[in-house]
């Protein structure tokens, strides 16, 4: 979830320590900095009295400092911080139950003492030789970090690893290839992790505004931008589902490649197993891609040939290539590392929803796999709302697959198209929104015989989601922001708004897609009363609501009259037809002009006079 969302989402004291955190930093930045000493000026220095949109851009401009204080605290915590902290930040914790997150914790703990046992045997076991194997290196490692842990204890000193001594000893994993679980696991045999207290770690994480905990649900939230942010911490250069994606399109004689360098078993090692040990072994992802992957005796020319294949396998569209070997593989990271707006815009939420349908009807043991994938809980129910809010996009879960799966998956669904099989999975349901938006009047009308003449199958009771559905797409296509974390966060299980749509940080349109079978949509005192209570969530929630739009197949003189009478909220009315007949006008713009505030003129909107000044 974005920081604008959580912060929607918690109450005031739970975000009180994030605001306090956040105002003691722009206090200080705002003496040198003319930008963050405006935004402070504009809310007379009272964070805790600004709107989500305000703190979300304070936070934004004094992220360096934030980032640089957060690092200094978390270098004083424990080991126990430190192994909460990687916990959180990784794919599918941003949004998770304290129960949960106590119960990674304890199998992590139990993973790294099971490590700890094993490498203390080998140190017991090792015989003393001049050859620099692994038990050696190890060796090494142990002495020099059990060295920077208790030279303090000589001088009287608490026994602490400085943030100086850490960047040493990282150096010096990386220059003995001592991979990331062994050196946790030596950590933990040096200065074991407390099994116990995670409540009091995320007490503590909250205190330095990195977590956000709702009491009332017994649920942790980490913003998006903050999981990006401790990434950068831990000097991570991709979310551990991406390094999956790569790791996933390379040939098993690449990964062998990978576990060579690394004097890691190969023979007898079956695919997935090379994957899941590259994976746990915390390379650099520059590393892998500019050296480990490739055979010795490859040359740089053929290095960047079989990165340029690589970007095509991922589906990247970079505007260059790079010329260099170094460019190239950063330009894969950074693309990466910014996919996933451009991912969730491949398919509008209705593409996404039917998506997920579809893959979840040729493969029910799809949710497994998705909560397996990115650690959910058991019991959790998998849908798409769940799966947006932890950033989890089409493109996760079709690279999560593999490529026979993919394959195979494409030949149940009837696609005959060539090409890759992930991008015409994809590209399918893009075609299949298409076809209900040229049909959008009559899926208004839930004008059931149409629609089947139309070779549309859908059944009769779904008309009227997948309506919503299509009009959410309708305004996707329009280039409005469609917004469904606010959409979520509101919804009660007595209220739920159709359709948000976000103008600003603070400023947004409440819409209802509603369906009519008989004649015109009359029903103005039930619909009304639902709109004022979705305007007064979002109200609570530090939203203004600029405008109530109402989208039918027609409406009755009756509801047109009440709605332009309506003291007490705005509402404009708009005809599916109008609707469509917008869209139309857009698209055959070569450089459209449309703004979502000609939806708040108020009244039946006309839809000729708008499609005519697009």
């Amino acid at each position: 979830m974005k920081l604008a969302n959580v912060l929607s989402t918690v109450n005031q004291f739970e975000k009180s320590k994030f605001i306090n955190f956040l105002d003691r930093i722009c206090t200080e930045v705002s003496s040198h900095d003319i930008e963050v000493a405006k935004r402070f000026k504009n809310i007379d220095g009272q964070i805790k009295n600004a709107s989500s949109g305000e703190v979300t851009q304070l936070f934004k401009l004094a992220q360096h400092l934030f980032q640089k204080e957060v690092k200094s605290q978390l270098a004083l915590s424990g080991a126990q911080t430190v192994l909460l902290v990687n916990i959180l930040s990784r794919d599918g914790n941003c949004v998770a139950r304290i129960t949960w997150i106590e119960h990674l914790c304890e199998k992590e703990w139990k993973q790294i003492d099971e490590q700890a046992k094993s490498l203390k045997s080998l140190f017991a076991d090792a015989p003393e030789t001049e050859v620099y194997d692994e038990p050696k290196r190890l060796g090494i490692y142990y002495a020099c970090l059990h060295e920077a842990l208790h030279n303090d204890e000589r001088s009287n000193r608490e026994a602490k690893i400085t943030d100086e001594e850490r960047g040493i000893l990282n150096v010096l994993a990386q220059q003995l290839d001592v991979t990331a679980d062994n050196r946790v696991a030596i950590e933990h045999l040096i200065d074991p992790i407390p099994k116990t207290g995670v409540q009091d770690c995320l007490n503590q994480l909250r205190e330095i505004g990195i977590v956000f905990v709702s009491k009332k649900d017994q649920t942790v939230y980490i913003p998006d931008e903050i999981v990006a942010m401790l990434h950068r911490i831990q000097h991570k250069e991709l979310a551990d589902k991406h390094l999956l994606r790569i790791l996933r399109t390379f040939s098993d004689a690449e990964l062998s490649n990978i576990l060579k360098n690394h004097d890691k078993r190969i023979r007898g090692v079956s695919r997935d197993e090379k994957i899941d040990t590259v994976f746990k072994m915390g390379l650099s992802v520059s590393q892998i891609l500019s050296d480990d992957m490739h055979n010795e005796q490859v040359g740089v020319t053929e290095k960047k040939d079989r990165l340029k294949l690589l970007i095509e396998d991922l589906q990247l569209s970079l505007d260059k290539l790079g010329t260099t070997l170094d460019e190239r593989y950063n330009l894969i990271i950074g693309a990466l590392n910014s996919s996933t707006e451009r991912e969730f815009n491949i398919l509008s939420a209705a593409g996404y929803k039917s998506l997920f349908a579809t893959l979840s009807q040729h493969m029910p043991k799809l949710p497994e796999m998705l909560k397996s994938e990115f650690e959910l809980e058991p019991h959790q129910e998998i849908d798409v709302e769940k799966l947006r809010s932890l950033a989890i996009t089409p493109y996760d879960i079709l690279f999560m697959l593999s490529n026979e799966q993919v394959k195979s998956l494409k030949s149940d669904m009837d696609i005959t198209r060539r090409g890759d099989p992930r991008q015409v999975i994809l590209e399918s349901f893009a075609d299949a929104t298409d076809k209900l938006v040229e049909n959008y009047e009559a899926l208004a009308k839930r004008d059931w015989v149409t629609l089947k003449q139309k070779n549309i199958e859908i059944a009769e009771a779904d008309i009227g989601v997948k309506f919503e559905e299509v009009t959410k797409a309708i305004f996707e296509e329009l280039g409005l922001i469609v917004d469904e974390d606010l959409r979520r966060d509101i919804n009660t299980a007595k209220d739920k708004a159709d359709i948000i749509l976000s103008l600003s940080e603070d400023e947004i349109i409440i819409g209802e897609a509603k369906t009519s079978k008989n004649g015109d949509f009359a029903k103005y005192s039930t619909t009304s009363r639902q709109v004022k209570a979705y305007a007064t969530r979002c109200e609570a929630a530090g939203k203004r609501v600029a405008q109530v739009l109402i989208v039918a197949p027609s409406f009755s003189n009756d509801f047109v009259e009440s709605a332009e009478m309506d003291t007490e909220v705005n509402i404009s009315l708009l005809e599916a037809a109008g609707l469509k007949k917008i869209l139309e006008a857009f698209k055959s713009r070569r450089t459209p002009k449309f703004s979502a505030k000609l939806f708040t003129k108020g009244g039946l909107l006309k839809a000729g006079l708008i499609a005519k000044n697009i």
